[in-house]
């Protein structure tokens, strides 16, 4: 029987300590807001590397364009904090699907890492010696929730969906669609390798994130916990998936000039 993932009712969003360590059994997620003065996007703009400024300049929106510098700025500065090392030093490689991994970092105690960003927040998680994944949304309405619905999530997830209150159905929607989304994340693979529709999580509100069925190898399932995320403010689902079992949760809290608490 596949062990329950830690309590999310027990663990809070926290300053994070001036010495941070993160063990093989421990996954820490940064929770990081978007919106920032333009001082501080300066900042981070001059942490980025020519190619990161370049994906930067192509967004045709000023607040897209900005999110973007923000999201990258802080995901250097979580992990030179980690790392010991100057936050524009780091160099990111990405996989066939687009998963990036930090380059000269590698063995079972390289740190690997994922990252989600929407609206105006943005999560990072944090692990050693596993996959890990974390998706997140702004809750909206979504006139194309019946399309995408139809299109990529599995006939279980579709009845479950269904069979819900219309008033909790939209919530459900994105419950459902950030745990497909982190699984997807963890794994690393394109849908092409792993449509969303051959593997079933839990969507009910107020029911434990679970990966139920995994296809075509029903022991996949076992590999993997899902967890679901709360965040400040309130307004968002996010997921969070890590690969095995018997591990910690860490929350931290990011602010662009920390003063870290003891």
């Amino acid at each position: 029987m596949k062990p329950s993932p830690p309590n999310s009712l027990a663990i809070a969003w926290r300053c994070p300590p001036k010495s941070l360590v993160l063990s093989d059994c421990e996954v820490h997620v940064w929770q990081a807001g978007l919106d920032q003065a333009p001082s501080q996007i300066d900042q981070y703009l001059r942490i980025l590397s020519a190619d990161e400024r370049a994906r930067a300049d192509r967004f045709y929106f000023r607040k897209d364009r900005d999110h973007f510098i923000v999201a990258r700025g802080t995901l250097r500065s979580i992990l030179s904090r980690y790392l010991n090392r100057a936050p524009e030093s780091l160099s990111f490689s990405y996989s066939a699907h687009g998963k990036p991994s930090l380059e000269r970092e590698s063995g079972e105690e390289a740190i690997r890492f994922n990252l989600a960003h929407s609206h105006e927040a943005a999560l990072y998680a944090l692990v050693r010696d596993r996959e890990v994944g974390i998706d997140l949304e702004f809750i909206h309405g979504n006139p194309q929730a019946e399309q995408v619905t139809e299109r990529f999530f599995s006939p279980r997830e579709i009845l479950t969906l269904r069979a819900l209150p219309p008033a909790v159905q939209r919530y459900a929607f994105f419950l459902c669609w950030t745990r497909k989304e982190a699984y997807i994340k963890a794994r690393g693979e394109g849908l092409s390798l792993l449509p969303l529709d051959q593997f079933d999580v839990s969507l009910t509100p107020g029911h434990p994130a679970e990966l139920l069925g995994t296809r075509p190898d029903p022991l996949e399932a076992n590999r993997w916990s899902l967890r679901d995320l709360t965040l400040e403010p309130l307004g968002y689902a996010a997921a969070l998936a890590v690969e095995g079992d018997g591990w910690s949760l860490a929350l931290w809290q990011w602010q662009n000039s920390p003063e870290a608490a003891d």
